[in-house]
């Protein structure tokens, strides 16, 4: 399996062939709700942009641009690193050597480290891990999948920090996951709540793609799960009569997130836990005004706004943090917080928030109207 692709020195004309003067690409492999399998940085001079693979578009993309449009590729799979180079004559060459297991994979410190106060264990044979292709039928986590496996547990970690708020109940706790993907978050917290902490609990997993939802309810089929369910949807225009007690998502790309956090709102969900990914509109938005001069050339953030890295970066940013003022108008006390080591995934805040009290008055920060910008939850 590969675990990692740059693309290095393109050719003169790449804008032509890819519509922006990309100088590098990064691929690497990622735990996506959204059943993508790679995550993709693509860098120009100034600026950086992101999409997801599937396992299918990354073959076709390295098919297309490995050794051609870029002339440099270095691939790293489990077992080595694969270098191809080709010079202005067309001739390629390709050098493989074994893997740099420092650089690449965990180290055996790393990896006897997961089994300490996880609280999914390795060595148990957890059915749905099975199934997700993450354990061997004999509970030993895959060694490309320890991502994924942090991933999940380190989400638990906050699920269980909130479960005090859910004592003596007489209903079972419902719980949305939007843009659930393949759903190894939405298993793992089912198989926590039902089978470690004993909890009733009803979860309802959504996502736009046909063909991942059928592969899940295949999957609670075959393990004869009960009270989990998977559905076609939108999170945007999704509608359901009973309100949820929690909501969580993990990487709903974009606004997706801002929907997700407004129908939580909407039905008054006394907690919710979201990991952000790919705040493009912000950024959009900034890039619009800065093009078009509508954003004054001699705003205290030209400085930033000017370079469009550091404009991405501050977008990001900035995107959460309009999300927590807003929800903390909403009467939601809310905390933003590491999610995992930035090593694992690029995209690591997560936002907790837990409703406290009624809605305050709503006022708009000011920094909306300094630049100009219209975000999705603060849309008039």
């Amino acid at each position: 399996m590969i675990l990692a692709v740059t693309l290095s020195k393109p050719v003169s004309n790449i804008e032509a062939i890819m519509g922006k003067p990309y100088q590098k690409i990064k691929i690497s492999a990622e735990n996506s709700s959204e059943g993508s399998a790679w995550y993709v940085e693509l860098f120009t001079k100034t600026q950086v942009f992101h999409r997801h693979f599937s396992q299918t578009e990354l073959d076709d993309f390295l098919s297309k641009h490995e050794g051609t449009t870029f002339k440099n590729c270095v691939k790293r799979t489990e077992k080595e690193e694969i270098t191809i180079l080709t010079n202005k004559k067309g001739k390629r060459t390709e050098i493989k050597k074994p893997a740099n297991y420092q650089k690449n994979l965990f180290t055996a410190k790393n990896k006897s480290s997961l089994t300490k106060n996880y609280i999914l264990k390795e060595g148990n044979a957890i059915p749905f891990l099975i199934f997700g292709g993450i354990m061997t039928s004999e509970g030993k986590v895959i060694s490309s999948k320890y991502n994924k496996f942090r991933q999940i547990n380190r989400f638990l970690e906050f699920i269980d920090d909130i479960l005090d708020d859910f004592k003596n109940r007489e209903t079972p706790l419902r719980i949305i996951d939007f843009g659930c993907g393949k759903s190894y978050l939405t298993f793992a917290v089912h198989y926590f709540l039902t089978e470690i902490k004993k909890i009733p609990c009803k979860i309802q997993g959504l996502d736009l793609k046909e063909e991942v939802i059928d592969y899940c309810n295949d999957i609670v089929k075959k393990l004869n799960l009960k009270n989990i369910g998977f559905k076609k949807g939108s999170i945007e225009s999704y509608t359901e009569d009973e309100n949820p007690d929690m909501i969580i998502t993990l990487h709903a790309c974009d606004t997706a997130t801002d929907f997700a956090l407004k129908y939580a709102v909407e039905k008054n969900t006394k907690v919710i836990l979201s990991v952000p990914c790919c705040q493009h509109q912000i950024n959009s938005q900034l890039e619009k005004n800065q093009k078009e001069k509508i954003t004054p050339s001699d705003s205290i953030l030209e400085p930033i706004l000017k370079h469009g890295f550091l404009r991405e970066k501050f977008s990001s940013l900035l995107t959460d943090a309009l999300r927590s003022e807003w929800l903390e108008q909403q009467g939601y006390r809310v905390q933003l917080l590491e999610f995992i080591d930035e090593e694992h995934t690029p995209k690591n805040l997560l936002i907790r928030a837990k409703k406290t009290g009624p809605a305050k008055e709503k006022t708009k920060p000011a920094i909306i109207d300094l630049l100009k910008i219209q975000p999705e939850l603060w849309k008039d």
